[in-house]
């Protein structure tokens, strides 16, 4: 084990370097998000620290950091492992997000710069190019993100990330179940949100955005082998 500090005196505990805790949460937040450590899965501090070469000190607390971004959770006696959500779970956070993320991009949309609109057809251009699941999952967060990236509201902006993170996995089965069947839906919704946050028209995104949320939801229904035979 190493020493993230040295120790100021004896029997003083040597403070955490927050750069070790972020590389350790980086780390483990593209291998959540990726598929690697998926629903169930322990993350065992032990394995992890000895993994990444780090102490447990730092370990424990990007633990700590991926729980309040709901990403892990932490059971008593038992560590922390990936949430595995059921079927009806998944239903009601996405019909969180349907009231929540409207709202986030309403606050936002006064506030986007023009740079911020480009790189939002950016993103859509290449997802229209043509590209595996893995990378339209990591463009399609980057674009929905990035509509509300004017939001002044911390909470806000910070619980619609916490819901995109908690359902990541059952939105990389469903899009291997569908395939690239249903992808021209997803490009036409896409460029109809991306036209109004352009016109700065809240009312016509804030419409959108919720019925491309709520037509996800629905197809979710329809593939309950997604959810592993959780009702």
């Amino acid at each position: 084990m190493t020493a993230d500090a040295p120790v100021a005196a004896v029997g003083a505990v040597a403070p955490v370097a927050p750069a070790a805790s972020r590389r350790v949460a980086d780390h483990l937040r593209t291998e959540i998000l990726g598929g690697a450590i998926g629903p169930g899965e322990r993350v065992r501090q032990e394995d992890i620290a000895q993994r990444l070469g780090a102490s447990r000190l730092p370990v424990r607390e990007a633990l700590r950091m991926l729980e309040a971004e709901g990403l892990v959770e932490h059971e008593a006696n038992k560590g922390a492992r990936v949430p595995r959500l059921s079927m009806h779970e998944v239903d009601v956070m996405y019909r969180m997000r349907e009231q929540l993320e409207p709202l986030a991009l309403t606050e936002s949309l006064p506030l986007l710069e023009d740079s911020d609109l480009d790189r939002l057809a950016a993103l859509q251009d290449e997802i229209e190019a043509g590209v595996d699941i893995s990378r339209f999952l990591e463009l399609d967060r980057e674009f929905h993100l990035g509509t509300y990236a004017g939001c002044p509201i911390e909470q806000l902006t910070a619980t619609v990330v916490r819901l995109w993170n908690a359902t990541q996995h059952y939105r990389r089965a469903f899009m291997q179940l569908t395939g690239p069947g249903r992808m021209w839906v997803i490009n036409a919704e896409h460029r109809l949100l991306l036209d109004a946050v352009r016109r700065r028209d809240d009312v016509d995104a804030g419409r959108f955005l919720a019925g491309h949320i709520r037509r996800t939801r629905i197809e979710l229904s329809h593939h309950p082998a997604v959810f592993g035979g959780l009702p």
